[in-house]
């Protein structure tokens, strides 16, 4: 469906989007109370159109969110990718985990994995996060990942922290990756 490559981690398998991965995202798009962080929660066709979109998004970059899904049950947790929206400044690292998989470090195995892949595969570096001043849990895994707050800024219409991640090639980030990944 998508060109996306195959990303192996401890516990988890990044792959591009699949029809069955719908439903999970649909149920987070529609019920979650994360969406409040990055927009709002959206309606089923909302829902059907950022999917799409994801998968659009692989089409026209070469890149975008891969679906995390834990090895072991091979259930959709969320997505970690890179995108680069419109009026993005440039790609950015992204995540998104779907109710019931937060709390386990998912995102930050999997964060580790893609920045890996994105700086090595795809010369993508350093990459930045932009979140919501008051999405908590996104702050603390940009820290927990080494990002740097860049500045503060105003995109597609929402106030945004940017923030620097490190290059994949950075000490740093090597052994989280190391750690990740094993």
């Amino acid at each position: 469906m998508t060109p996306a490559p195959t990303l192996t981690t401890a516990r988890l398998e990044l792959r591009g989007p699949q029809k069955r991965d719908l439903a999970a995202f649909t149920a987070w798009v529609t019920r979650s109370e994360r969406m409040a962080t990055v927009g709002g929660k959206g309606t089923e066709r909302d829902a059907w159109r950022g999917f799409i979109a994801g998968i659009g998004h692989w089409q026209w970059h070469g890149y975008g969110f891969f679906t995390v899904a834990e090895r072991r049950t091979g259930m959709a947790a969320g997505r970690v990718g890179v995108i680069n929206h419109i009026e993005w400044p440039q790609p950015e690292l992204a995540w998104h985990m779907f109710d019931g998989f937060e709390g386990k470090s998912y995102a930050f195995e999997a964060a580790c994995a893609v920045r890996e892949w994105a700086g090595r595969s795809l010369g993508l570096q350093p990459l930045i996060s932009l979140i919501a001043p008051d999405n908590l849990r996104s702050l603390r895994l940009a820290s927990r990942l080494g990002a740097m707050e860049e500045r503060r800024d105003v995109v597609d219409g929402e106030k945004v922290i940017i923030f620097r991640h490190l290059s994949h090639d950075d000490p740093r980030a090597v052994k989280q990756a190391a750690e990740a990944i094993a």
